[in-house]
């Protein structure tokens, strides 16, 4: 049994919503899961799977919740050496280069602190997929194989 960490940032409410379905599918496969809003580095630190969901704010922005753990990250730049990591980002693709920025800047950072990227990010595109469960329910059974 594996224990995914969950780092949210929402702006109106649908990445945390989604980060919730998503910890129900991940115990109902049999592991554990729970929800940061939006945690600490220690939550970062001691996990053994991360998982981010964040929606896009402002010109490719994070939301101010998860942008106070990604900028305490920065600073402290705590090595994550191989913690695997998966990431599901929403974005609306009319903003062209911002779609999806806050999860392409997560990526980045994680990537920085070594840790292990287990599966290719989830761009959700807002423009095809209004409600973001079905795509990232999908690419939630390819998360939990490589668990």
């Amino acid at each position: 049994m594996t224990q995914v960490s969950i780092f949210v940032g929402s702006v109106y409410g649908g990445a945390e919503e989604l980060a919730f379905t998503l910890a129900e599918e991940i115990k109902s496969n049999n592991h554990q899961a729970q929800v940061f809003l939006p945690g600490t580095v220690n939550d970062v630190k001691n996990a053994t799977h991360l998982l981010f969901v964040t929606s896009t704010t402002g010109a490719g922005d994070i939301p101010a919740e998860l942008e106070a753990l990604y900028l305490e990250l920065t600073n402290q730049f705590p090595l994550l050496t191989d913690i695997p990591y998966g990431i599901i980002t929403l974005g609306d693709s009319s903003y062209d280069d911002t779609f999806c920025g806050a999860g392409k800047k997560i990526d980045v950072l994680l990537q920085e602190l070594q840790a292990k990227p287990c599966i290719d990010k989830l761009e959700v595109d807002a423009c095809e997929d209004f409600e973001p469960d079905k795509p990232a329910l999908i690419w939630l059974e390819c998360f939990l194989k490589t668990l």
